[in-house]
């Protein structure tokens, strides 16, 4: 061993630092690491959606009355009953209706919304969280709300009671399908709680535009306000604006919480969910006829959204 001296002290030479050996095995790997992090999520995503959709698609072809483990093949005669049960069809025909008018609605309403907000010069980050905060909201506190405050049938109503200072008569707005007062309440509803988050996406998409194609449009002599929004702002959101109008039309066909809280164990306005719970979970509790109508519900979800996607030009590039 080398030696080096100091003042007349004999000191052995510092020996070079080895290099770190890299750790071997399975918890010095990429793998192990993600399965570390990654089984739990995997996990309960197998136990409480895959497992729930096999098996369910598993009863639809099976008479499973009162039981989970039927041992009767009925194959598609379940897909038949729901297919010609009045109810059922009944309701998607209702709620396709509901879908043309509620998504382009909360379209509108989202982009009107994200433009002001992008406008303020002051304040921006208030008005952006006022408007987001009722996404937050328990889908069954703001339907409890909307049915006890807000359109209430008797006159402590405050939609009633604004009505009776111009001399109109108190209105029952859940309990009677006729006239159908009901589906004000759903859809104002619904745009309370839904407005919030899709202005926040395109608030992000308005600021991911280039000024300079403002300043372009400027120049050449376009004018401010329908003008730009026509051919400049609104082609620049066509990849958001087809995001949320699909994530409009499943969330419509989806639509539980309120429709169940509000109109409770009526007849009328019943969406394809609750028709379905009702079916599943009702006095007959036939799960295979509500495993058959829930396929058949995926299965409309699915076309109407990859038509739309299709007509809209989902996934194209900004050039085609």
């Amino acid at each position: 061993m080398s030696t080096t001296t100091t003042r007349g002290v004999a000191r052995p030479a510092s020996a070079k630092a080895s290099p770190a050996r890299p750790r071997r095995g399975l918890r010095g790997s990429s793998t192990f690491n993600f399965w570390l992090f990654t089984s739990p999520f995997l996990i309960g995503l197998t136990v409480f959606v895959y497992v729930p959709i096999g098996w369910s698609l598993w009863l639809s072809f099976f008479e499973a009355r009162f039981t989970v483990t039927p041992s009767k093949f009925v194959g598609f005669d379940n897909y038949w009953q729901m297919l010609h049960d009045s109810k059922f069809t009944g309701s998607l025909v209702t709620f396709t209706v509901f879908a043309v008018f509620i998504v382009p609605a909360t379209w509108a309403l989202s982009l009107g919304l994200a433009l002001l907000v992008n406008r303020l010069r002051f304040m921006k980050a208030f008005f952006r969280s006022v408007f987001f905060l009722p996404t937050a909201c328990s889908y069954v506190a703001a339907a409890l709300i909307w049915k006890m405050s807000m359109f209430s049938g008797v006159r402590f109503g405050l939609m009633n009671t604004i009505l009776g200072w111009f001399g109109v008569e108190n209105i029952a707005w859940l309990a009677n399908p006729d006239p159908p007062w009901y589906w004000l309440v759903i859809v104002t509803l619904r745009l309370w709680l839904q407005a919030g988050f899709y202005m926040i996406l395109f608030l992000a998409a308005l600021q991911n535009i280039p000024p300079e194609l403002y300043e372009a449009a400027a120049i050449d002599g376009a004018k401010p306000g329908w003008q730009t929004f026509r051919y400049i702002t609104l082609p620049q959101l066509r990849a958001t604006s087809t995001a949320v109008i699909l994530l409009l039309v499943i969330a419509a066909y989806q639509a539980f919480d309120e429709f169940f809280n509000l109109l409770a164990k009526t007849t009328w306005g019943r969406p394809p969910l609750v028709e379905l719970y009702y079916t599943a979970l009702g006095e007959s509790q036939d799960y295979g006829e509500g495993s058959a109508g829930a396929v058949i519900l995926t299965l409309l979800i699915l076309i109407v959204t990859l038509a739309q996607g299709k007509f809209l030009g989902f996934g194209r590039g900004d050039d085609k």
